[in-house]
């Protein structure tokens, strides 16, 4: 069962190459209320279940810029106690959270009103956070923004290239072909997405949604 919560008002990056610690679900995922959001937040917490195997961090996180990954990459391996059950990696709700702050920072360092919304692999929608000013259009474009990436495991602006070829594609329930949505990827395979609305410019909707994959790496 999803549980909404919004808290009240109060106080081009390259792909990143570091390594860091990124927190992995295990169970039934909990949200952390507080911390820095300081604009009208609303953040969507969803049953994150099926951890990942091994301990709770794993290695860089990435904004994958070329095309979608081959379909045998994948981060669900085989319950070896259970060969009907497969082990999945998430990201867990308070790096998604961090993620979506670190891009909307970007964003307002830049003057710019956005929305931010990271899914997870399945395209659910973990967090939205809404800058202050931000037009109400750009909440259901982050979103749409992040799951086209995921779903494709590329950046928006790539994925708008491919139109010309395969106009279709845009035909596609809940996606939205613009710049602006950024894959989270681990060893090659998507695990979550962040899209951004709201900027000028499909450029700078991206660039900030970058920096938030940026942030999971620190």
């Amino acid at each position: 069962m999803s549980r909404h919560h919004e808290s009240p008002e109060s106080p081009e990056s390259p792909e990143p190459t570091g390594s860091g610690a990124v927190g992995v679900s295990s169970g039934s995922a909990r949200h952390r209320s507080g911390g820095r959001f300081s604009r009208r937040a609303q953040v969507v917490t969803g049953a994150v279940a099926l951890a990942a195997l091994g301990a709770g961090t794993f290695g860089a996180v990435s904004a994958s810029a070329g095309s979608a990954a081959p379909a045998s990459r994948s981060t669900a391996t085989a319950d070896t106690a259970n060969r009907h059950l497969q082990q999945t990696t998430h990201l867990t709700v308070d790096a998604a959270a961090r993620a979506a702050q670190a891009a909307l920072d970007a964003a307002e360092r830049e003057n710019q009103r956005v929305t931010v919304a990271v899914v997870d692999r399945n395209g659910n929608t973990l967090v939205t956070l809404r800058g202050d000013g931000a037009g109400p259009q750009s909440y259901e474009s982050a979103a749409k923004k992040a799951y086209t990436a995921v779903s494709w495991n590329a950046p928006t602006s790539e994925l708008v290239k491919r139109l010309a070829q395969t106009p279709n594609l845009k035909d596609i329930p809940g996606t939205l072909f613009l710049g602006g949505g950024a894959p989270v990827t681990v060893k090659g395979a998507p695990v979550a997405a962040i899209g951004v609305a709201g900027a000028p410019s499909g450029e700078l909707d991206e660039k900030f949604a970058k920096a938030g994959v940026a942030a999971l790496n620190r």
